[in-house]
This record gives structure tokens, sequence and C-alpha cells, in this order.
């Protein structure tokens, strides 16, 4: 059975003709490949300008056995969701016909398409909800609250009439794009390394704290998306400073461009406090969260944020605002509400932290965790999709 992949997410071609990626390595494409044949996988792609070897040592492969990549050419920039629409829905079209049925992640330009051409064509199609399309636009920019309305409307109903829906929240985005189909909550997120070590290392590690070192809080995500939120904590850090309180460092894991949060950090007087580690593979984040002292998740959209998670998977005191499934996984005692309005919030959390605190939460969060391992998620998403397959199937026969 062969099923067809619709998603925004951008894949390149590198010179030696192999298809790359930043997220969307080939580990996603067997999550399917072991219950569907064959896959065809349809985003926005580079065709006509394939980068080097320099840029692609840093990406994902996301070419393998049984992955075909079918780009959607005709969408190469925002407005050519009004100016091209019509061609994209063709080339979208064109691809469901040569499939059994479709896998569409949502919110994406690409997938709202195939989500309404799938319907017109009775093509089966399961939907993997990743993210509040109204939260990702309107705290994007300008263009953005003008389409959320639009993109909000139309992820609602694909999700309605979708005939099988996974949900990467537990109850967050359930509420706001409720389905008439069946559904699972199912995390993007899987870990693996599950040690006791990890927690009695973090546990002596707090207690071996010296009653005037620093604290290091931390933060990954790409630093030139202002909703990822960092600025409001540079915020608090001069708002304390202002108090003669300046043990707080804030480092800073992520690629992008950093002059907007430097700006942002001068203008507070904490340029001192704030240190930009870039962009870092994945084994040295894991070391680098070992270090730490406090994660904070200042987002003012998410769905379940991969990073917080692996935070408190080392047993580290998290902080986090109510965007998307957040308030999902911390207590409640450290849920920032209306983080951009509330910045007070965070300096009376971070100040209100003790050793006895650090211990509770490390032990809380490694524990909470846990429900995000591997082997359990990936076992109940292949459930999942074998169900959806078997409906397949019987629509066949029909």
């Amino acid at each position: 059975m062969k099923v067809a992949f619709f998603h925004d997410a951008p894949l390149v071609y590198g010179k030696d003709g192999q298809v790359y990626s930043v997220g969307f390595g080939y580990n996603i494409w067997e999550r399917y490949l072991a219950v569907f044949d064959s896959i065809v996988v349809s985003t926005r792609m580079r065709i006509d300008d394939p980068i080097d070897d320099s840029m692609t040592k840093n990406m994902k492969l996301s070419s393998g056995p049984r992955v075909k990549f079918k780009p959607i050419s005709e969408y190469r920039k925002s407005v050519d969701m009004i100016f091209n629409r019509k061609k994209i829905s063709n080339q979208v079209r064109e691809i469901l016909e040569q499939c059994d049925c479709t896998i569409i992640r949502l919110p994406s330009f690409i997938g709202g398409i195939a989500c309404k051409e799938a319907e017109k064509m009775g093509k089966p199609y399961l939907v993997e909800v990743v993210g509040c399309a109204w939260d990702a636009l309107w705290n994007h920019s300008v263009m953005g609250k003008i389409v959320a309305p639009f993109m909000y409307s139309r992820t609602k109903h694909s999700v309605l009439y979708a005939s099988h829906v996974i949900y990467v929240t537990n109850q967050f985005l359930q509420k706001r794009y409720p389905t008439h189909g069946e559904s699972i909550s199912c995390s993007n997120v899987a870990l693996q390394e599950f040690d006791d070590k990890i927690l009695i290392n973090r546990l002596n590690k707090i207690r071996n704290r010296g009653k005037n070192d620093n604290i290091i809080i931390g933060t990954t995500a790409a630093v030139d998306v202002r909703y990822k939120g960092q600025q409001y904590v540079i915020h608090v850090l001069g708002k304390l400073k202002k108090r003669g309180i300046t043990n707080f460092k804030y480092q800073l894991v992520g690629g992008g461009d950093q002059s907007y949060l430097k700006s942002i950090a001068k203008k507070y007087g904490v340029i001192d406090q704030i240190e930009f580690l870039g962009a870092m593979p994945h084994g040295k984040v894991i070391n680098w969260l070992d270090n730490i002292d406090i994660y904070i998740q200042p987002s003012l959209t998410e769905g379940l944020p991969r990073a917080l998670i692996e935070a408190m998977s080392r047993g580290v005191l998290a902080i986090g605002s109510d965007a998307g499934g957040i308030p999902e996984l911390l207590d409640d005692k450290y849920i920032v509400r209306n983080i951009s309005k509330n910045v007070d919030n965070i300096s009376d959390i971070l100040e209100s932290i003790n050793k006895k605190s650090m211990e509770t939460q490390a032990k809380r969060n490694f524990e909470e965790s846990k429900k995000y391992d591997r082997e359990r998620i990936e076992k109940n998403r292949k459930d999942f999709f074998e169900k959806f397959r078997k409906f397949v199937e019987d629509n066949k026969k029909e």
C-alpha cells in the first residue's frame, strides 16, 4: 500500500542527489514504512539549487529505501499560497491519484490543500496535529495575523472530518481541534535514555551547590524567532538586576541572528549575564542540560516541546509559558500565564527557587518524562497506523 505525506517542511537536494532536512530525517519515514509499503513525500523543496556538502553535513539525510520525493514546486514563498493556489492544488491532486491514502501533518498550507483535495476525491486521510495554526501565525508577524483566522478555520475543518487523527498533546489540541473520527494522543517526542543515575547525579549537583553560586538558566530554541520568548527572560534579568540580584545567568542554545536579543540585553543592562552558545549537536545539548540549573520554555506558541521534555528527563527544574501542551508537562506553580504581559511572574518563580524545590522538581520532572518512553510511543503510533491501514483496505472493498 502506498501512502502520501504532505507538510510544509522545507527539504533540500544535496549535490550528491540525496534529499536532506533539518528535522525530517529518514527515521521519520520509518514510522510509516513499518506499516505501509512505500511513501511519497510532498513538501516544499529546492529542486533547482542543490546545496553543497558544507551545508548538508549539519542536516539529516531524508532519502532512503521505499521513499520517493514529489516536491510541491509551485510553493516557494508565502504569497504562492494565494497566486499559485490552483497550481499547487493540481500538484497535490496528481500525487493523491498515485497513492492509496495519505498522512497529512497540520498546521501547514500544503496540508490544508491536501485535506481539501483528499475530501473531494474520497481519498482516506489521517491527520497528525502537531501545533496550533492560530497561535503559530498570530504570534509570527503582521501577515500571520491576517492569515491566522483562515488557517485556523481550515485546520479545524480538516481535523473535524478526518477519519483518523493523531494529536501530540493530551488535551490542548484536542479541545481546540476536535474530530468526529478516531483519535489518539501520541507525542512526536520519544526519548530513549532513562537511567536512574541521571537523577542521582542531578540531586548530588543540587546538594553540592554553594550559597553564592550562580544559577544557570537555559533555553533551547532559534534565537531569531521572537515567539520563542527569550526576550521575556532577559527582561526579567534586568528587573532583578535593578534590585541587586545578579546571580542568574542565561544561556541560549540555538542558531539564528542574535542581534535582536543582544539589543534587548543591552537595553536592560544584562549583556554580561547572557551567553549565546549557538546551535549544538544533540549529544552536546544533553551534556549542556546536565550543567544548567533551570530550564525555561517561554514560548508564545508550542505543540509539545521536545526541548522541555528532554530537560525534564535530565532532572532539571523547569519553567514554562501556558502555550500549547506545556501546562500538561509541568507543575502548575511553574507555569507563567500570558507570559508577554506577565514577566513579573517569572521573577517571582525564580526568586522562590531553592535547593528543596530543585530537588522536588528534579524527582517530579524525571518521573514525568518517562511517559515519553520511545518504545511505548512508537508501539502506540504503529498500532494506530495499522488501524488506519485496515480502514483504507475495508474502504476499497466497498
